[in-house]
């Protein structure tokens, strides 16, 4: 059954206002009283779980201007892109550890990033302790959503994703249901094997509004799904009982054409609630640079734009969770 009102979640903690995956943009989500919040992993070169957003590090972390890790610095093709610049996997934990956050939008954030060079990059155990450790603080059940990152090329460097988040849960005492879990991933494979392993969650798959899940081309070519086919009810249909539902780019809620003028809400949300799957949506965020073309207002790139009439759309069309950059913003909008 749709929520009678959608879960906020802390999309990387709050980075509206402080730099991603920091600890201050956790603590911020959690005193802005986001229901969850949302970290992305990636694996270090000694197999520790990671928050950060991807692999490459270069623009939200200082390591560019760090010289003893210059000849860190080389070119890899990941999920099927080329790209430069330093990786996870290229260092141990106790290196990573000395590394300091970044905002990723500077001309953006300009006030978030005023934070600069001044937290340490966080492993998921932080991230779990902390939650755990306000939920108890509050009163309240607080949630993580563990976007899980590459885990097809993690898996070609030998790491074994799904293995290395089932022990880092049962370490940190989340392994067993006692406080709301969802897994979610573009990759639907590593939630199968996760899932395997009886981990108590919710299971979420990410949907691009183009493109392919790299896993399933690297096993199928041009015969995979696209995510665009995965969203329509014939591909819905193929995820009932593996998935507990999908987490879909705002676009494809929003539907704009070409022109930026909206066309939604489209049926994908009631599609896949006829199906019995939840429906998550990213990344609901006010600034004009990331709005439909219509709902932009005057203020240049940065400038709040009428977020609130496009917000309207999303939660009208009866989304179960959506993910925010500022939650103050997104609790005071989706809970009233």
């Amino acid at each position: 059954m749709p929520r009678p009102r959608p879960l906020v979640i802390g999309h990387r903690g709050a980075p509206g206002y402080r730099p991603e995956h920091s600890r201050s943009s956790y603590d911020l989500a959690l005193a802005m009283g986001a229901d969850a919040v949302e970290p992305d992993i990636v694996v270090s070169k000694d197999g520790v779980l990671v928050v950060r957003h991807e692999n490459e590090i270069a623009t939200t972390t200082d390591v560019a201007t760090r010289p003893e890790f210059a000849d860190r610095r080389t070119t890899k093709t990941v999920d099927g892109a080329e790209l430069g610049g330093w990786f996870t996997e290229d260092f141990t934990w106790d290196e990573l550890a000395t590394l300091r956050c970044r905002e990723r939008l500077p001309q953006i954030r300009a006030t978030s990033a005023s934070f600069d060079d001044e937290q340490p990059v966080l492993r998921l155990r932080d991230v779990l302790d902390l939650v755990r450790e306000a939920s108890l603080e509050q009163g309240r059940e607080i949630g993580v959503v563990l976007e899980i990152k590459h885990a097809t090329y993690f898996a070609g460097l030998g790491f074994d994703v799904a293995g290395l988040i089932s022990a880092e849960l049962d370490e940190a005492g989340w392994g067993r249901g006692e406080l709301p879990l969802v897994f979610e991933s573009f990759e639907s494979s590593v939630l199968a094997r996760l899932r395997e392993r009886g981990i108590p969650g919710t299971y979420i798959y990410l949907l691009e509004a183009s493109g392919r899940p790299f896993d399933l081309f690297s096993m199928q070519g041009k015969a995979a799904l696209t995510y665009k086919q995965t969203a329509q009810p014939a591909g819905l249909d193929r995820l009932v009982g593996s998935v507990d539902g999908v987490s879909v780019d705002k676009r494809m809620i929003l539907a704009p054409d070409r022109l930026g003028r909206m066309t939604g809400p489209s049926a994908v949300v009631a599609d896949a609630h006829a199906r019995g799957l939840r429906v998550f949506t990213w990344t609901c965020r006010p600034e004009n640079t990331f709005l439909v073309g219509q709902y932009r207002l005057r203020g240049g790139p940065a400038a709040f734009g009428d977020y609130e009439r496009e917000w309207s759309v999303i939660r009208d069309a009866g989304v179960d969770g959506v993910f925010v950059d500022h939650p103050d913003l997104g609790v005071a909008f989706f809970r009233e």
